[in-house]
């Protein structure tokens, strides 16, 4: 069986992906479990925590607020919101 992610409103099968969308996907669920498990956390420690760019931090933080996963309360500090995720 493949492995499925839930990602907000998007659902996919990893298989079905390229292997760079494949990770990014990965790389956001484990973001949003990440902020979900520590309650807040700021820009600069997801950026130590995962070991990637400042930039691509932002862009996955981007995803993830454009699907009103996390929010953004103060300047550089994220958190999630009540939105209900599936996430396999």
């Amino acid at each position: 069986m493949k492995k499925r992610l839930f990602i907000g409103l998007f659902q996919l099968r990893s298989g079905f992906l390229r292997p760079s969308t494949d990770r990014m996907l990965t790389r956001i669920k484990s973001i949003y479990l990440y902020i979900k498990e520590k309650g807040t956390v700021t820009t600069r420690e997801l950026v130590d925590e995962f070991g990637i760019t400042q930039r691509t931090i932002q862009r996955d933080l981007n995803v993830l607020e454009y699907n009103d996963l996390i929010r953004s309360p103060v300047r550089g500090k994220w958190t999630t919101t009540d939105k209900k995720v599936k996430a396999s």
